[in-house]
């Protein structure tokens, strides 16, 4: 029995020093077919992540992750924060999604997200007086309940919360956003006051959206022509400047040395004309080893606990903010790696390891019918497929931008035929559409069978769950 354990405990401290110290991922699951959680879960393990944050507290995600050992950050959705001012609503919400969860062999909750980038510009103040009522009825909760010195409760904030002034556009000048200077002062003081972390997601892809004046290098850790230059301290890339902006603007409130958990980072993989896999690969080669040798940045050195966003591709995700907001995973749709990339950091090789089980729908495609004669009502089939199907790689710059005109009838077709679980009359469009069992996918422009909704939702998973939990309880209560 002592070797046994013995060589146990080598398997895994031997899996655990593969990979980044600390690295967690974002899981969505904004997805039209979601894989299970089970099979999320078991993906986690294969590929060594030690953390996950997740948007929610849904049953059936926190019943796979029962058991585990995973890290796990719940949320408070943005829409559920009015809810949370009252404290009877909060405690509630610990009682159902955090101790419920709390035994031996339960869910090893760390910390709790209260909204999510609540401060946004385009939200126009709709969250700006609930958060903080949200944020302090949380964590005063779990305090009452015992559980406050290890799950904390936190705030994911978007880094245009802080700023540099335009007549000194340096990191050691940052100042937290003026309309909401006092707010953020306070938030800061209570988030101290509870041995909690700063929570900040920085996106140096969106420095490059829109702005085609941006320094295309500086979005990467390989270097650039001309650095920012500190008062003496060389800035090499954004997501360093970014960081030590943050550091800077916590400082001028009194607490430089609050610790920050970078919540989100992440390079998206099309939807623009940026966001590409090669791009995406040089963002975490170059991000990855740097967290792996705990370096830090100039006025932080040391570990940085990150999430990378996100996981798993989502296809049902709004593209308010661009199409590229459906294509931050690093694993697609269906649980399969994107790019050979070394989540270690280390140069170890030590790849990604896809999806088990995952279980498709037939392999059949839906096509433009080359023999339709009547094309008057072809834009109008096209974009009700799009309305309802994801259609966002065929935008400018993406992956199936080349396609010809009926090659994109057929994607449109196609996306929304698989949505639609390959029912026969979802691939008619008044005669424009037919179906096809050959591939119609080309080298640069992917045509996907989606998963087979039987084997992608289940009630077993939760079931499940549900009976591992309440045996757990029994035994160890």
């Amino acid at each position: 029995m002592g070797k046994e354990w013995f060589f146990r405990w080598v398997l895994v401290v031997g899996v655990m020093g593969w990979y980044v110290e600390g690295l967690g991922v974002n899981w969505g699951t904004q997805a039209t077919h979601p894989l299970r959680p089970d099979t999320v879960v078991q993906m986690l393990k294969d590929n060594g992540i030690q953390k996950v944050k997740l948007f929610d507290a849904d049953a059936s995600t926190m019943n796979a992750l029962s058991g585990s050992g995973i890290e796990v950050m719940v949320a408070i959705p943005n829409n559920q924060l009015a809810e949370m001012n009252d404290y009877d609503r909060a405690m509630q919400w610990v009682r159902k999604n955090v101790t419920s969860y709390n035994f031996r062999g339960g869910v090893n909750i760390k910390y709790v997200a209260v909204g999510n980038e609540p401060f946004l510009k385009s939200y126009n103040n709709s969250f700006l007086n609930v958060t903080l009522p949200a944020l302090q009825n949380i964590q005063n909760a779990l305090n009452v309940v015992g559980l406050g010195d290890s799950i904390k409760a936190t705030v994911p904030l978007n880094a245009d919360v802080y700023q540099s002034p335009e007549n000194n556009a340096v990191p050691s000048a940052g100042i937290f956003r003026p309309d909401i200077s006092d707010l953020m002062t306070q938030i800061v003081q209570f988030l101290s006051k509870n041995s909690a972390p700063f929570t900040v997601n920085i996106y140096p892809f969106l420095s490059l959206y829109g702005n085609d004046n941006f320094p295309f290098d500086y979005a990467f850790f390989d270097g650039v022509a001309n650095p920012i230059n500190d008062n003496g301290i060389l800035y090499t890339n954004v997501f360093y400047a970014n960081f030590d902006t943050l550091v800077s603007a916590l400082k001028s409130v009194g607490f430089g040395d609050m610790p920050i958990l970078v919540g989100e980072v992440g390079w998206p993989t099309d939807g623009d004309k940026n966001a590409n896999l090669g791009n995406a690969l040089r963002f975490y080669n170059g991000l990855l080893p740097r967290l792996a040798a705990n370096k830090g940045t100039p006025r932080r050195p040391g570990y940085i606990e990150v999430y990378l966003f996100g996981l798993i591709d989502e296809d049902a995700k709004t593209i308010a903010p661009g199409n590229f907001e459906r294509h931050w995973g690093i694993f697609r749709y269906d649980g399969q790696p994107k790019f050979p990339m070394d989540i270690s950091g280390q140069g170890k090789n030590k790849l990604l390891v896809g999806a088990k089980n995952v279980h498709y729908l037939d392999p059949k495609w839906c096509m433009f019918n080359p023999d339709a004669t009547n094309l008057s009502k072809l834009a109008d089939n096209i974009d009700y497929a799009c309305t309802y199907g994801d259609c966002t790689a065929l935008g400018y710059g993406s992956s199936c931008n080349n396609l010809d005109a009926n090659g994109n009838a057929s994607y449109a077709f196609n996306m929304y035929y698989q949505v639609q679980n390959q029912d026969d009359m979802a691939c008619d469009f008044q005669g424009l559409a037919k179906v096809t069992t050959n591939n119609i996918s080309t080298p640069t422009c992917n045509f996907i069978i989606q998963i087979n909704p039987s084997s992608s939702s289940s009630l077993r998973p939760s079931l499940m769950g549900f009976l591992f939990i309440t045996l757990s309880m029994i035994l160890f209560l």
